[in-house]
């Protein structure tokens, strides 16, 4: 048994598999210019946080960077219908759009989107469970964005950042 257990992690890493750490992004302070209500700002504040590497902060002036939303658009797409004319399938699609820009309204990451999309089956006679389903579907395409965004932001380097900050 301990062969097969030695076996197994040796395979893994050799791989290249490795948990999703932490994101370090390239700025010293970041204002997440969303509302506070917002899923997805809520969400990039409390992975930001946790990296510990970025200081979140309340104003745009005091940050380097000012994460702001540009658009946020979700759809619900009909696929395909029955002979009977019922839906059979629906396309869900989140679209968003964001950038960075400095305290003086310079542009340090230019306007990016991200397009999620989920393929969900639907059924009349189980309405209840496939709303639930495509509830389910949507945060977890929520906290997808969260994470490309900060797969992005990590990623991105910065057209310009300000000096003496």
């Amino acid at each position: 048994m301990r062969v097969v257990l030695i076996c197994i992690a040796l395979l893994l890493s050799a791989c290249g598999f490795q948990l999703r750490g932490a994101y370090t992004l390239p700025y010293e302070s970041l204002h997440i210019a969303l509302p506070d209500g917002s899923v997805i700002g809520a969400g990039l504040k409390r992975q930001i946080r946790a990296g510990g590497g970025t200081r979140i902060v309340e104003t745009r002036e005091e940050a380097q960077g000012s994460f702001q939303q540009v658009a946020d658009q979700r759809e619900r797409q009909i696929l395909s219908l029955s002979t009977a004319g019922r839906v059979r399938e629906v396309r869900l699609r989140y679209r968003y759009s964001y950038r960075v820009i400095d305290p003086k309204g310079r542009e340090l990451v230019q306007t990016t989107g991200v397009e999620l999309t989920r393929d969900v089956t639907y059924d009349d006679s189980a309405v209840l469970a496939k709303e639930q389903e495509e509830l389910l579907l949507w945060r977890d395409m929520e906290n997808d964005l969260i994470q490309q965004l900060l797969r992005r932001l990590a990623a991105i380097k910065p057209a310009a950042l300000p000096e003496g900050q």
